[in-house]
């Protein structure tokens, strides 16, 4: 487990924001300073229970330079309650850890998320940007598309179901000429749809290959069900990760149709570029600035503003953590308080950890000492 742990740090890049180099405030690492809050905060989906910096479990050990790459990213779209400290973040971006330990600890109160109940147990999963072979054009195996958002696409409230639109004329008709690609296999498309992003070692149609990105573009705002659920519900497999999932697709080539319109759900993608430092992160997460490999989180906003700084703390077993990530993204199954989905970056190795990563959470968030949280948001 340690060198999966050593390759999701390997995945963080440099911050490729314009250093500023006047002089940083001379911070000193010292005692943790005590709480400056004292009563709870409530959100619509959680609570936030002002703590010590000394609850954070790691606190002292987390490598904060490769957190401060997605700070820097952070700062190309600040939330108001932030922006006013991004002229430090970058100041910082060349500091050493234990000034960037000391001025968080001058800047920000740390607070426990918790449910209204008060239980502060949640749910941590992973997600990432698959890495696939495909085709400009249909032929020679690559039958599988990936569309664009379909013209006409607001007329119509809910769209098409993933089998009307595998099977119904009138869909297929609305959909022509609007995939961007085509994938081998329904599977891998079905893994793009519910990542949300992928990469894609394209052959075009003069033969040359190049890598592109489809990010999201939208859904056909049909319910999201779950495929391993709908395995288990049948009694099917008792293993729902995708290695237990893999395994009954191998075991059962002519019920793959069955299983994957079992979720209605279809996305639809956009084209965008992977060029350069476009290809050093992930897609843009709903906060609008690229995902950091191990150091972005998708979050339940009504729970954590985007934005927001915050502690991760989780045993294992499949990876063990306590660091400091970025709420920048969210999705349609992560709801709840301590709820969280990992960015683990792109490729085969990031999807077999995305793949089995279902374990207990704990989060606190970073809220400067000046703001009430949830103010200026």
């Amino acid at each position: 487990m340690a060198l999966i742990v050593g390759t999701l740090a390997a995945c963080s890049t440099r911050p490729i924001a314009t250093v500023d180099t006047s002089p940083i405030p001379e911070l000193k690492p010292g005692p943790f300073p005590a709480p400056v809050a004292t009563a709870p905060v409530a959100f619509p989906k959680s609570r936030w229970q002002p703590v010590g910096w000394s609850e954070l479990p790691g606190f002292q050990s987390d490598a904060l330079h490769e957190a401060w790459n997605a700070w820097v990213k952070n700062c190309e779209r600040p939330t108001a309650a932030f922006a006013g400290l991004c002229s430090e973040v970058r100041q910082l971006s060349i500091a050493s850890g234990d000034e960037q330990r000391a001025w968080m600890q001058a800047k920000f109160q740390p607070y426990r998320v918790e449910a209204s109940d008060g239980n502060a147990d949640g749910l941590l999963t992973a997600y990432y940007e698959p890495q696939l072979d495909a085709a400009r054009l249909p032929g020679n195996g690559y039958n599988v598309p990936l569309y664009r958002v379909p013209a006409g696409f607001g007329t119509r409230k809910p769209w098409y179901t993933r089998q009307q639109i595998d099977t119904l004329p009138e869909a297929q008709a609305a959909l022509a000429g609007r995939a961007i690609a085509w994938l081998r296999d329904p599977v891998d498309a079905l893994i793009l749809h519910i990542q949300g992003s992928g990469r894609l070692r394209l052959i075009e149609a003069n033969g040359q290959i190049r890598q592109v990105r489809v990010a999201y573009g939208g859904t056909n705002d049909q319910p999201y069900k779950s495929v391993g659920r709908w395995l288990l519900d049948q009694g099917l497999v008792r293993d729902a990760t995708w290695p237990g999932i893999s395994a009954w697709i191998a075991a059962n080539p002519g019920r793959v149709n069955e299983m994957l319109w079992s979720n209605p759900r279809y996305v639809f993608f956009r084209e965008e570029a992977l060029e350069g430092l476009d290809a050093e992160f992930g897609p843009k997460g709903a906060l609008g600035v690229p995902l950091t490999p191990g150091r972005s989180i998708a979050v339940d906003r009504q729970s954590i503003p985007y934005g927001t700084p915050v502690w991760l703390s989780t045993p294992g077993p499949t990876v063990a953590l306590n660091r400091m990530v970025f709420a920048q993204d969210t999705g349609s199954a992560i709801l709840g308080a301590v709820r969280a989905d990992y960015f683990t970056g792109w490729g085969v190795e990031a999807g077999e950890i995305a793949g089995r990563l279902k374990q207990n959470l704990r989060l606190w968030t970073f809220w400067p000492r000046h703001l009430t949280p949830g103010a200026s948001r």
